[in-house]
This record gives structure tokens, C-alpha cells and sequence, in this order.
């Protein structure tokens, strides 16, 4: 099988690579007859070394390492009051020796303390980022980028990125961690029927499905719960992004809308609103395994993928792979909720 080599593109190590792939033994256990023979897999991308780990650390390998090249002192991104992303590049721009501005926008109508100032939001400022809170209808990127000039007349040199670090240089890193989950998997005697993953800023998701077709698969392999935006956009997003990464890396292929697997309805009323179908993954998943899945992405996608097993969707004895994408500090800004006291 054709391994993808990225050897030529700057990167930082930042996360310890491969990832572990582990079986959900005590899910399983607990789910019985209700797998109908399916197993499932998890890929630990939320352990690493540095701050608190997640899915965002491959994309910032890649994003940091074409900033140093470039001779950047200074990374800027955007997201969410409670974006992951944000968090992780604070936390890797501090690793990289590189300052860190955040222009995170209300995106979620939530004012609570827990919210606004715990969890990520409380790790930004940890890790020593400069944070610029926006109105959520603001242009966040935008003001980054306006921030960037203004540093360059300074005599400074500012890298910008956008939410998620879901450019085609972010998504290098889960192009990347296609070649590595074959590998795995080959190295396992395993063969996934599905690769599983949350999408957000889309970026992800793009990622497997280039990697994937840069290696003359399918990329139908990759599959994501959208959580972010609604099916029509996220899917779209998937294939303008997928199809940049491609040109990047410079392969001749390019994937269709048909090549895009992607499913809709787990995100609920919208970003970062809870549903009853994450509430019961993030429990689940905790109680059988000690593991912890996020209420903003992971959960709804782990959602989406008991939905589906149980649906009868893979055929008995099929294995399924599930990205644990990290978010573990988004917990606490949703600590009511969980605890079953309310929004």
C-alpha cells in the first residue's frame, strides 16, 4: 500500500506519534447484543504532552512549523470562547517559543461564569495567550488579520490562521494521520470499516478524506458527524478543503461530492448546545471506560456512531475506528449539564 510522504512540509513535534489505537473493551462489554457483533476501536488523540491534548496538536504541527519557517515571532488564530484550538495554540505556540493572540468570539448564548471563564477559556490565559473577545456575529478573522498589519508596522511578523487550524497547511496533519491509522491498522490485522470523527471547522474530516485519496483509497472511508454547521455547509466545507489539501500536497486527484461521507443529525439546536444523545455518549463512554469524550464535539459524534451500530449499519463482526479528539477541559464549562442540573 502507497504511504503518503510529507517530509517536505515544516513541522514541529508536538504530538507523540502514532497515537494509541485501543478497543473499547468495557463498552462493549456493557453494550452486548446491541453491537450486533461490531467492535469498536478508539484512536487516543486526546493523550499528549502538552496542553491537555487533542485533535488541533497534528494541524499545529504543521501550522507552527510553516510559522518558524517563515520567521514568525507571533501565531494568531480565532474560535469560540471555549475553542480547543485556541487553547492548543496557546499552549504549542508557548512550546514553540512563539507569542500567541486569540480572538475568540460568543458564538454559544451562554454568559455563566463556567462558561466564560473555565475550562479553555480559563487555559488561554494559563498558557499566556493574549485574548481579544469578539460579539459572536463579529468577523473574527478579520480582526486577526487587521491585529497582523498592525504588528507588522511594529517591525513584527504575525502568522495567521483560521478556527480549527483548518487550512490546507492544518490539514496536512490529518492527511498524515490517514497513512499512520492504515499502518496501525495493517500492523493490528485489523481492516476499519469506518473511520470516525467529529467535524467542526472541517478540517479533520478533510484531512483523512485527502490523505486517504492522495493513497488511491476511498475516501468514503472517513466519516464525520457534523457539530458545527448544517450538513449541506459542513459538507461542503469538507470538499473545498479536501480538494485544497490534495493540490497542496500535489497529488492528481481530486474527490467529488459523493466522496464526502457525512452526517447531519447529531448536532441537535446548534454548536455547542447540548442533546440527549451526547449527554448519554459522554456518560457511557465514562462509565465503561474511564475515558472522557467532550460535550461540544466528540460526544455528538460518538452519538452519531452508537446511532448508527445499533441501526444495524456495519455488518457483524466488522470493526469501526472513533477519533477521541481530545476537548477534555470543555468538560468543566459544561459541568451543570453533566451533572444533570441544567443548561
Amino acid at each position: 500500500m502507497t504511504r503518503l510522504d510529507l517530509a517536505r512540509f515544516p513541522r514541529l513535534p508536538f504530538l507523540a506519534q502514532p497515537t494509541p489505537i485501543e478497543p473499547l473493551d468495557g463498552l462493549m462489554r456493557h453494550l452486548g447484543a446491541a453491537l450486533n457483533g461490531v467492535r469498536i476501536f478508539v484512536k487516543r488523540d486526546d493523550v499528549a504532552g502538552i496542553g491537555l491534548g487533542g485533535n488541533k496538536l497534528r494541524k499545529l504541527e504543521y501550522l507552527l512549523g510553516a510559522a518558524k519557517a517563515e520567521g514568525a515571532d507571533t501565531a494568531i488564530t480565532v474560535g469560540a470562547i471555549q475553542s480547543n484550538h485556541a487553547r492548543l495554540t496557546a499552549a504549542a505556540s508557548a512550546q514553540a517559543g512563539l507569542a500567541c493572540e486569540l480572538f475568540l468570539t460568543r458564538s454559544v448564548p451562554r454568559q455563566d461564569p463556567d462558561y466564560t471563564g473555565n475550562g479553555n477559556r480559563l487555559l488561554d490565559d494559563v498558557f499566556g495567550a493574549t485574548v481579544h473577545e469578539l460579539p459572536g456575529e463579529a468577523d473574527s478573522l478579520a480582526a486577526a488579520e487587521a491585529r497582523a498589519a498592525e504588528l507588522k508596522a511594529e517591525g513584527r511578523h504575525a502568522y495567521v490562521f483560521p478556527s480549527g487550524g483548518s487550512s490546507p497547511t492544518g490539514c496536512l496533519g490529518y492527511a498524515n494521520a490517514a497513512s499512520e491509522i492504515l499502518a496501525q491498522a495493517e500492523a493490528m490485522g485489523l481492516t476499519f470499516a469506518q473511520i470516525i470523527t467529529a467535524n467542526g471547522s472541517a478540517g479533520t474530516h478533510a484531512g483523512l478524506v485527502a490523505g486517504l485519496a492522495a493513497m488511491g483509497l476511498d475516501p468514503v472511508l472517513a466519516k464525520s458527524f457534523a457539530v458545527l454547521a448544517e450538513e449541506n455547509r459542513a459538507r461542503a466545507e469538507v470538499l473545498e478543503k479536501a480538494n485544497a489539501t490534495l493540490a497542496l500536497i500535489g497529488a492528481e486527484r481530486r474527490v467529488s461530492p459523493d466522496d464526502i461521507n457525512l452526517d447531519g443529525r447529531h448536532r441537535g439546536p446548534g454548536y455547542g448546545i447540548p442533546t440527549e444523545g451526547m449527554l448519554e455518549a459522554v456518560r457511557l463512554v465514562a462509565r465503561t471506560e474511564g475515558k472522557l469524550l467532550d460535550p461540544v464535539y466528540s460526544g455528538k459524534a460518538f452519538a452519531g456512531l452508537l446511532h448508527d451500530v445499533r441501526a444495524g449499519l456495519y455488518p457483524s463482526g466488522s470493526s469501526v475506528l472513533f477519533l477521541m479528539t481530545g476537548g477534555t477541559p470543555g468538560v468543566f464549562a459544561y459541568k451543570d449539564t453533566l451533572a444533570g442540573r441544567g443548561a
